[in-house]
Protein backbone atom coordinates (compact mmCIF):
# COMPACT_ATOMS: atom_id res chain seq x y z
CA UNK A 1 0.00 0.00 0.00
CA UNK A 2 1.76 3.25 -1.35
CA UNK A 3 5.17 2.09 -0.80
CA UNK A 4 7.70 3.00 -3.59
CA UNK A 5 11.59 3.08 -1.66
CA UNK A 6 14.13 5.49 -2.77
CA UNK A 7 17.39 4.29 -3.53
CA UNK A 8 18.65 7.03 -0.87
CA UNK A 9 17.09 8.20 2.37
CA UNK A 10 17.03 11.48 3.48
CA UNK A 11 16.91 12.69 7.32
CA UNK A 12 16.01 16.23 8.75
CA UNK A 13 19.37 16.79 9.59
CA UNK A 14 20.82 15.99 6.37
CA UNK A 15 22.03 13.19 7.43
CA UNK A 16 21.70 9.77 4.43
CA UNK A 17 21.94 6.11 4.82
CA UNK A 18 20.88 3.49 1.55
CA UNK A 19 17.71 2.20 1.32
CA UNK A 20 17.04 -1.25 2.04
CA UNK A 21 18.14 -2.81 -1.00
CA UNK A 22 19.77 -5.65 -2.37
CA UNK A 23 22.85 -4.96 -4.76
CA UNK A 24 25.27 -7.28 -6.80
CA UNK A 25 28.46 -6.80 -5.63
CA UNK A 26 29.85 -5.72 -8.88
CA UNK A 27 27.70 -2.67 -9.04
CA UNK A 28 29.11 -1.90 -5.46
CA UNK A 29 31.70 0.71 -6.56
CA UNK A 30 29.00 2.71 -8.55
CA UNK A 31 26.97 2.78 -5.54
CA UNK A 32 29.15 4.57 -3.76
CA UNK A 33 29.61 7.02 -6.11
CA UNK A 34 26.16 7.65 -6.36
CA UNK A 35 25.58 8.13 -2.93
CA UNK A 36 28.77 10.18 -2.17
CA UNK A 37 26.50 12.50 -5.33
CA UNK A 38 23.45 12.65 -3.56
CA UNK A 39 25.36 13.12 -0.61
CA UNK A 40 26.59 16.21 -1.82
CA UNK A 41 23.25 17.59 -3.12
CA UNK A 42 21.63 17.55 -0.54
CA UNK A 43 24.29 19.31 1.78
CA UNK A 44 24.25 21.95 -0.86
CA UNK A 45 20.54 21.99 -1.57
CA UNK A 46 19.40 22.73 1.85
CA UNK A 47 15.82 21.03 0.76
CA UNK A 48 14.01 18.05 1.35
CA UNK A 49 13.67 15.56 -1.83
CA UNK A 50 10.51 15.68 -3.26
CA UNK A 51 8.14 13.34 -4.44
CA UNK A 52 7.49 12.13 -8.06
CA UNK A 53 3.28 12.17 -9.67
CA UNK A 54 3.46 8.00 -8.21
CA UNK A 55 5.35 8.38 -5.11
CA UNK A 56 3.48 7.53 -1.37
CA UNK A 57 5.76 6.13 0.63
CA UNK A 58 4.33 4.49 3.43
CA UNK A 59 6.37 3.14 6.71
CA UNK A 60 7.03 -0.51 7.31
CA UNK A 61 6.98 0.11 10.97
CA UNK A 62 3.17 -0.08 11.25
CA UNK A 63 1.15 -2.71 9.95
CA UNK A 64 -2.21 -1.10 9.67
CA UNK A 65 -3.59 2.48 10.79
CA UNK A 66 -4.58 0.96 14.30
CA UNK A 67 -0.63 0.78 15.19
CA UNK A 68 -0.84 4.89 15.22
CA UNK A 69 -3.23 4.90 18.31
CA UNK A 70 -0.08 3.52 20.31
CA UNK A 71 1.69 6.68 21.04
CA UNK A 72 1.15 9.68 23.30
CA UNK A 73 -1.63 12.11 22.72
CA UNK A 74 -0.15 15.56 22.66
CA UNK A 75 -2.64 17.60 24.73
CA UNK A 76 -0.84 19.53 27.41
CA UNK A 77 -2.79 19.10 31.00
CA UNK A 78 -2.39 21.23 33.95
CA UNK A 79 -3.55 20.43 38.00
CA UNK A 80 -3.04 24.06 38.34
CA UNK A 81 -3.37 27.47 36.40
CA UNK A 82 -2.49 29.24 33.27
CA UNK A 83 0.95 30.96 34.83
CA UNK A 84 1.87 27.30 34.77
CA UNK A 85 2.65 27.62 30.80
CA UNK A 86 5.76 28.79 30.97
CA UNK A 87 7.38 26.65 33.27
CA UNK A 88 6.33 24.21 31.06
CA UNK A 89 7.51 25.22 27.73
CA UNK A 90 11.28 26.13 29.65
CA UNK A 91 11.21 22.10 31.06
CA UNK A 92 9.82 21.04 27.65
CA UNK A 93 11.54 16.81 27.78
CA UNK A 94 9.82 16.50 23.85
CA UNK A 95 12.05 19.17 22.61
CA UNK A 96 14.40 21.57 24.82
CA UNK A 97 14.94 24.76 23.43
CA UNK A 98 12.46 24.42 20.90
CA UNK A 99 14.69 25.24 17.87
CA UNK A 100 12.45 24.07 15.09
CA UNK A 101 9.47 25.69 16.74
CA UNK A 102 9.71 29.30 15.46
CA UNK A 103 7.39 32.29 17.15
CA UNK A 104 4.56 33.56 14.51
CA UNK A 105 5.57 37.24 15.01
CA UNK A 106 8.95 36.50 14.23
CA UNK A 107 8.38 33.62 11.35
CA UNK A 108 10.39 35.25 7.65
CA UNK A 109 11.30 34.09 4.39
CA UNK A 110 14.43 32.82 5.33
CA UNK A 111 12.78 30.16 8.09
CA UNK A 112 11.55 27.87 4.94
CA UNK A 113 13.89 25.91 3.04
CA UNK A 114 15.74 27.00 0.11
CA UNK A 115 13.38 25.25 -2.51
CA UNK A 116 10.32 26.63 -0.71
CA UNK A 117 11.40 30.20 -0.06
CA UNK A 118 8.29 31.67 -2.40
CA UNK A 119 6.24 34.60 -0.99
CA UNK A 120 2.63 33.23 -1.56
CA UNK A 121 4.29 29.99 0.24
CA UNK A 122 5.12 32.40 3.01
CA UNK A 123 2.07 34.24 2.87
CA UNK A 124 -0.52 30.99 2.90
CA UNK A 125 1.42 30.12 6.41
CA UNK A 126 0.83 33.12 7.75
CA UNK A 127 -2.73 33.03 6.73
CA UNK A 128 -3.07 29.69 8.40
CA UNK A 129 -1.76 31.09 11.47
CA UNK A 130 -4.35 33.57 11.44
CA UNK A 131 -7.42 30.55 11.44
CA UNK A 132 -5.30 28.86 14.32
CA UNK A 133 -6.94 28.65 17.67
CA UNK A 134 -5.90 27.85 21.27
CA UNK A 135 -8.59 25.09 23.03
CA UNK A 136 -9.07 25.23 26.75
CA UNK A 137 -10.98 22.47 27.98
CA UNK A 138 -11.87 22.51 31.66
CA UNK A 139 -13.90 19.22 32.10
CA UNK A 140 -13.67 15.82 31.32
CA UNK A 141 -16.65 13.87 29.97
CA UNK A 142 -17.73 10.75 32.00
CA UNK A 143 -18.86 8.84 28.52
CA UNK A 144 -15.37 8.95 27.05
CA UNK A 145 -14.43 5.39 26.14
CA UNK A 146 -12.00 3.26 27.98
CA UNK A 147 -10.41 2.35 24.82
CA UNK A 148 -9.36 2.95 21.29
CA UNK A 149 -11.87 1.65 18.96
CA UNK A 150 -10.36 -2.17 17.91
CA UNK A 151 -7.43 -2.07 20.50
CA UNK A 152 -6.65 -2.31 23.90
CA UNK A 153 -4.94 1.18 24.21
CA UNK A 154 -6.56 3.43 26.62
CA UNK A 155 -8.49 6.56 25.24
CA UNK A 156 -7.14 9.66 26.70
CA UNK A 157 -8.44 10.54 29.95
CA UNK A 158 -10.30 8.02 30.32
CA UNK A 159 -9.78 7.23 33.90
CA UNK A 160 -9.40 11.20 34.81
CA UNK A 161 -11.61 11.69 37.99
CA UNK A 162 -10.82 15.46 38.57
CA UNK A 163 -12.45 17.95 36.38
CA UNK A 164 -10.38 20.76 37.50
CA UNK A 165 -8.25 19.35 35.43
CA UNK A 166 -7.57 21.73 32.58
CA UNK A 167 -5.97 20.94 29.19
CA UNK A 168 -5.39 22.25 26.37
CA UNK A 169 -5.16 21.62 22.35
CA UNK A 170 -4.62 23.70 19.21
CA UNK A 171 -7.88 23.84 16.58
CA UNK A 172 -8.12 25.40 13.00
CA UNK A 173 -11.28 27.65 11.61
CA UNK A 174 -13.53 27.84 9.36
CA UNK A 175 -15.58 30.52 8.80
CA UNK A 176 -19.61 30.71 6.87
CA UNK A 177 -21.55 33.78 6.01
CA UNK A 178 -25.41 33.26 6.05
CA UNK A 179 -27.62 35.28 4.73
CA UNK A 180 -31.28 34.66 5.46
CA UNK A 181 -30.29 31.36 6.09
CA UNK A 182 -28.22 30.58 2.66
CA UNK A 183 -24.66 29.67 3.70
CA UNK A 184 -21.28 30.98 1.37
CA UNK A 185 -17.63 29.61 2.19
CA UNK A 186 -14.38 31.25 1.91
CA UNK A 187 -14.31 30.32 -1.88
CA UNK A 188 -18.03 32.16 -2.25
CA UNK A 189 -19.98 28.97 -2.62
CA UNK A 190 -23.26 27.68 -1.32
CA UNK A 191 -22.30 24.18 -1.40
CA UNK A 192 -19.50 21.80 0.28
CA UNK A 193 -16.96 20.43 -2.58
CA UNK A 194 -16.26 17.74 -1.32
CA UNK A 195 -19.96 16.35 -0.65
CA UNK A 196 -22.07 18.33 -2.49
CA UNK A 197 -24.05 19.39 0.42
CA UNK A 198 -25.63 22.42 0.68
CA UNK A 199 -24.67 25.33 3.30
CA UNK A 200 -28.60 26.33 3.75
CA UNK A 201 -30.36 26.35 7.13
CA UNK A 202 -34.08 25.96 7.78
CA UNK A 203 -34.01 28.93 9.78
CA UNK A 204 -33.95 32.25 8.20
CA UNK A 205 -32.29 34.65 11.77
CA UNK A 206 -29.11 34.26 13.66
CA UNK A 207 -29.30 31.31 16.15
CA UNK A 208 -27.58 32.78 18.71
CA UNK A 209 -29.01 33.58 22.39
CA UNK A 210 -29.44 37.11 21.94
CA UNK A 211 -31.42 36.98 18.61
CA UNK A 212 -33.67 34.49 19.85
CA UNK A 213 -34.49 37.09 22.74
CA UNK A 214 -35.13 39.44 20.63
CA UNK A 215 -37.93 40.76 18.10
CA UNK A 216 -35.32 42.10 15.78
CA UNK A 217 -33.13 39.30 15.35
CA UNK A 218 -30.39 39.37 12.41
CA UNK A 219 -30.98 37.69 9.49
CA UNK A 220 -27.14 38.03 8.47
CA UNK A 221 -24.40 36.01 11.14
CA UNK A 222 -21.71 34.05 11.00
CA UNK A 223 -21.11 30.44 11.34
CA UNK A 224 -17.13 29.75 12.86
CA UNK A 225 -16.44 25.51 12.48
CA UNK A 226 -13.52 24.52 14.55
CA UNK A 227 -11.72 21.36 13.44
CA UNK A 228 -9.35 19.90 16.39
CA UNK A 229 -9.30 15.97 17.34
CA UNK A 230 -11.72 14.15 18.95
CA UNK A 231 -9.38 13.45 22.38
CA UNK A 232 -9.29 17.12 22.98
CA UNK A 233 -13.13 17.94 22.76
CA UNK A 234 -15.03 14.76 22.80
CA UNK A 235 -18.64 15.80 23.21
CA UNK A 236 -21.07 18.71 24.04
CA UNK A 237 -20.34 18.23 28.17
CA UNK A 238 -16.57 19.46 27.00
CA UNK A 239 -17.44 21.68 25.14
CA UNK A 240 -19.45 23.67 27.38
CA UNK A 241 -16.82 23.83 29.16
CA UNK A 242 -14.61 24.88 26.17
CA UNK A 243 -13.23 28.53 25.32
CA UNK A 244 -11.17 29.21 22.17
CA UNK A 245 -8.86 31.66 21.90
CA UNK A 246 -7.89 33.47 18.19
CA UNK A 247 -5.29 35.67 17.34
CA UNK A 248 -2.80 34.56 20.62
CA UNK A 249 0.46 35.42 18.71
CA UNK A 250 2.18 37.65 21.64
CA UNK A 251 2.03 37.49 25.07
CA UNK A 252 0.87 41.13 25.38
CA UNK A 253 -1.68 41.05 22.92
CA UNK A 254 -4.38 41.05 24.89
CA UNK A 255 -5.97 43.81 23.02
CA UNK A 256 -6.09 42.09 19.87
CA UNK A 257 -7.56 38.56 21.13
CA UNK A 258 -10.70 37.37 20.87
CA UNK A 259 -12.32 34.42 23.36
CA UNK A 260 -14.88 32.71 21.92
CA UNK A 261 -17.51 30.83 24.13
CA UNK A 262 -20.90 29.31 23.74
CA UNK A 263 -19.19 25.99 21.83
CA UNK A 264 -20.97 22.83 20.95
CA UNK A 265 -20.05 19.59 19.05
CA UNK A 266 -21.20 19.70 15.40
CA UNK A 267 -19.93 15.97 14.90
CA UNK A 268 -17.12 13.87 16.61
CA UNK A 269 -15.78 10.69 15.44
CA UNK A 270 -13.22 9.00 18.06
CA UNK A 271 -11.97 6.45 15.37
CA UNK A 272 -10.62 9.34 13.02
CA UNK A 273 -9.79 11.10 15.61
CA UNK A 274 -11.65 14.32 14.62
CA UNK A 275 -13.85 16.75 16.56
CA UNK A 276 -15.83 19.40 14.89
CA UNK A 277 -17.07 22.38 16.99
CA UNK A 278 -19.42 25.19 16.15
CA UNK A 279 -19.86 28.92 17.35
CA UNK A 280 -22.15 30.94 16.04
CA UNK A 281 -21.77 35.17 16.12
CA UNK A 282 -23.82 38.17 14.58
CA UNK A 283 -21.22 40.61 15.47
CA UNK A 284 -20.49 42.25 12.18
CA UNK A 285 -16.95 43.06 12.95
CA UNK A 286 -15.92 40.03 14.13
CA UNK A 287 -17.87 38.25 11.35
CA UNK A 288 -16.39 40.53 8.76
CA UNK A 289 -13.09 39.87 9.89
CA UNK A 290 -13.02 36.56 10.23
CA UNK A 291 -14.63 35.72 6.47
CA UNK A 292 -12.12 37.92 5.03
CA UNK A 293 -9.57 35.43 6.97
CA UNK A 294 -10.72 32.56 5.27
CA UNK A 295 -11.02 34.44 1.96
CA UNK A 296 -7.71 35.23 1.77
CA UNK A 297 -6.91 31.92 3.11
CA UNK A 298 -8.81 30.00 -0.04
CA UNK A 299 -7.26 32.87 -2.48
CA UNK A 300 -3.62 31.98 -1.67
CA UNK A 301 -4.35 27.66 -1.06
CA UNK A 302 -5.35 27.73 -4.50
CA UNK A 303 -2.06 29.23 -5.82
CA UNK A 304 -0.12 27.45 -3.83
CA UNK A 305 -1.75 24.40 -4.21
CA UNK A 306 -1.37 24.54 -7.93
CA UNK A 307 2.56 25.45 -7.48
CA UNK A 308 3.22 22.30 -5.27
CA UNK A 309 0.56 19.65 -6.27
CA UNK A 310 2.00 16.11 -6.28
CA UNK A 311 5.72 17.16 -6.04
CA UNK A 312 6.19 18.00 -2.54
CA UNK A 313 6.78 16.52 0.78
CA UNK A 314 6.87 20.44 2.78
CA UNK A 315 4.85 20.03 5.66
CA UNK A 316 3.94 22.46 8.13
CA UNK A 317 2.41 22.79 11.30
CA UNK A 318 0.78 26.26 13.56
CA UNK A 319 0.09 24.86 16.98
CA UNK A 320 -0.09 26.31 20.97
CA UNK A 321 3.08 24.09 22.24
CA UNK A 322 2.20 24.05 26.05
CA UNK A 323 -0.54 26.32 25.54
CA UNK A 324 1.66 29.53 24.69
CA UNK A 325 1.18 31.68 21.74
CA UNK A 326 1.05 30.74 18.28
CA UNK A 327 4.18 28.96 16.88
CA UNK A 328 5.17 27.43 13.33
CA UNK A 329 7.29 24.21 12.67
CA UNK A 330 8.51 22.63 8.97
CA UNK A 331 9.45 18.80 8.45
CA UNK A 332 8.13 16.60 5.80
CA UNK A 333 5.86 13.86 5.62
CA UNK A 334 7.63 10.40 5.74
CA UNK A 335 4.15 8.13 5.54
CA UNK A 336 0.63 8.10 4.15
CA UNK A 337 -1.47 5.12 5.52
CA UNK A 338 -4.70 4.06 3.98
CA UNK A 339 -7.61 4.20 6.48
CA UNK A 340 -10.12 3.71 4.17
CA UNK A 341 -12.32 4.92 1.15
CA UNK A 342 -13.93 8.37 1.44
CA UNK A 343 -15.01 8.30 -2.53
CA UNK A 344 -14.44 7.02 -6.17
CA UNK A 345 -12.12 9.99 -5.58
CA UNK A 346 -10.34 10.88 -2.62
CA UNK A 347 -8.89 8.17 0.40
CA UNK A 348 -9.09 8.13 3.76
CA UNK A 349 -5.71 8.12 5.40
CA UNK A 350 -3.45 8.70 8.12
CA UNK A 351 -0.21 11.09 8.24
CA UNK A 352 2.97 10.50 9.83
CA UNK A 353 6.04 13.21 9.66
CA UNK A 354 8.99 14.91 11.27
CA UNK A 355 7.51 18.24 11.56
CA UNK A 356 8.30 18.92 15.51
CA UNK A 357 5.05 19.01 17.68
CA UNK A 358 4.47 19.26 21.88
CA UNK A 359 2.24 18.97 24.09
CA UNK A 360 -0.52 21.00 23.25
CA UNK A 361 -0.53 20.49 19.48
CA UNK A 362 -2.81 17.87 19.43
CA UNK A 363 -5.71 18.89 16.87
CA UNK A 364 -3.61 21.49 15.01
CA UNK A 365 -4.02 21.17 11.06
CA UNK A 366 -0.97 19.62 9.29
CA UNK A 367 -0.63 21.07 5.81
CA UNK A 368 0.98 19.04 3.61
CA UNK A 369 1.26 21.33 0.37
CA UNK A 370 1.89 18.68 -2.04
CA UNK A 371 -1.61 16.98 -1.96
CA UNK A 372 -4.20 19.27 0.21
CA UNK A 373 -5.31 19.53 3.75
CA UNK A 374 -7.78 17.75 5.80
CA UNK A 375 -5.60 16.29 8.22
CA UNK A 376 -5.52 16.73 12.20
CA UNK A 377 -2.44 16.08 14.39
CA UNK A 378 -3.28 13.26 17.24
CA UNK A 379 -0.02 12.42 18.78
CA UNK A 380 3.51 11.43 18.63
CA UNK A 381 5.65 7.88 18.66
CA UNK A 382 8.73 9.60 19.24
CA UNK A 383 10.62 10.53 16.73
CA UNK A 384 7.72 10.47 14.21
CA UNK A 385 4.38 12.32 14.69
CA UNK A 386 1.15 11.14 13.54
CA UNK A 387 -2.53 12.56 12.40
CA UNK A 388 -5.84 11.63 12.58
CA UNK A 389 -7.82 10.65 9.32
CA UNK A 390 -8.20 12.84 6.23
CA UNK A 391 -8.60 13.31 3.00
CA UNK A 392 -5.90 12.07 0.19
CA UNK A 393 -6.70 12.22 -3.72
CA UNK A 394 -6.49 8.87 -5.06
CA UNK A 395 -4.34 8.62 -8.00
CA UNK A 396 -6.01 9.40 -11.38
Amino acid sequence: MYSKKPLFMATMDNNIRPADVSIDANRSLLLELLFSIHLCLVKMSDVWPSSSNDEQQTSESFQNCTDLTKGQHETEVFEGEESEIPKRYNSCPKNPGHKHFIPITQFKMTDLPRGYRDIELFEFIKATADRTVRIKVQKVSPNRPKFWPNSKDEYPFCNAQDDACMRMGTGEIKVYKFIDGCGYNGRGRNYNFLSGDRYEREYKTCPCEKCKQSDRPKNTWWEIFIHTAAHVVFDDSEASHTTLLLFYDEHDSSSCQVNLGNVSVESVNVEKDKSKLKCVTCDEKLGNRLYELMRHFCELWKKVKDKYKKKSKFTFIVSHPHGCTKQVSVGEWVGNHKFGDYSGTYDLTKLTYTTSTCPGSSGAAVHCIGFGTGHFHSGTLGKVNYSGVGHYMKKV
